[in-house]
């Protein structure tokens, strides 16, 4: 009748308190490699949406300029 926990099976906590150092040391460096690379994501991503607005106004400039001469 003994029902083990799920969480148990899952998780693990030692009990050398020493062991969660490296872990730790580990977990900050994969953050903040996470953050750079969401910034420079987003970074770049700005500069592509403002690529796109200056060509898409270059088009609309070029099919009103192009437009008129038709008539």
């Amino acid at each position: 009748m003994f029902q083990p926990n799920v969480l148990s099976l899952f998780l693990y906590f030692p009990e050398d308190k020493s062991e969660y150092g490296p872990a730790a040391i580990t977990f900050i460096i994969f953050m903040i490699g996470a953050l750079l690379t969401m910034r420079l994501i987003i970074k770049v991503s700005k500069r592509e949406a403002k690529k796109a607005k200056e060509l898409e106004e270059k088009l609309i400039n070029q099919q009103e300029t192009h437009g008129d001469s038709d008539r």
